[in-house]
């Protein structure tokens, strides 16, 4: 494996939080940290196999994972909040922060709506994902400056609390899993919505990510909504 051990406080001096706890407890005792690889700084390199944790969009990451699956097998790490604390620092600085649980729960599905940014890269066999779901916390505070969003309140740090559980995706086949029990053979986006209890508009993220892995084709249009069905396991194939 090429690759050039960099000294750990230059890799680390901007790393949030989060990572930083994600790479530690995702690390084992052979593990390399930090390692130069195809001009890359790569968070944990396991013998040949190259991981990168990413705990935001996946647009910051897509180039450089599109060059390195070309030559090395490339695992993401992606984290899902499954329960979350939302901290809010108090705007003057003094005084008790404000601690309460979201009522938001996050699931696997919600790993489409940063997928959608390379689907087509399940189809590479170096590429593979695993999704950890976690307990967190997000310190908030607030920000005149920025009052459009939030009434002003801005994340500014993750914190980890503990890794539930994790699900890995070695092959864009594995994604047909998700598909609800009840789906029709042909289905739109609304019954997929349905089937699955989640929004139209993330049942769309799903279709569309599953399109580009070859999941699933589309088939023809049922009033104007497209309509899909699950393809023949022949047809799959990375030029299709």
């Amino acid at each position: 494996m090429p690759g050039t051990p960099r000294t750990p406080v230059i890799g680390t001096l901007n790393e949030k939080p989060l990572h930083a706890a994600l790479k530690g407890w995702y690390a084992r005792a052979d593990d390399r940290f930090e390692v130069l690889v195809d001009g890359y700084v790569i968070d944990i390199v396991r013998g040949e196999l190259l991981i990168e944790i990413q705990t935001g969009n996946f647009s910051n990451i897509k180039r450089k994972l599109v060059k390195l699956v070309a030559n090395h097998p490339v695992r993401l790490v992606y984290p899902i909040a499954q329960e979350k604390w939302l901290i809010k620092l108090k705007k003057n600085g003094q005084g008790k922060a404000e601690r309460r649980k979201s009522p938001k729960r996050g699931t696997i599905e919600d790993l489409f709506r940063e997928l959608l940014r390379f689907p087509e890269l399940m189809l590479e066999p170096n590429f593979s994902i695993d999704v950890l779901f976690i307990q967190e916390e997000e310190i908030r505070r607030h920000d005149e400056k920025r009052r459009w969003r939030r009434r002003g309140w801005v994340t500014v740090e993750r914190r980890l609390l503990t890794v539930v559980d994790q699900r890995g995706f070695e092959t864009a086949e594995d994604f047909e899993a998700l598909l609800p029990d009840g789906l029709p053979g042909e289905f739109t986006t609304s019954d997929l919505a349905a089937a699955s209890g989640k929004p139209r508009s993330l049942a769309q993220k799903m279709t569309y990510c599953l399109r580009k892995m070859n999941v699933i084709t589309r088939i023809g249009k049922q009033g104007r909504y497209y309509l899909y069905a699950r393809t023949e396991t022949t047809d799959r194939c990375i030029s299709c």
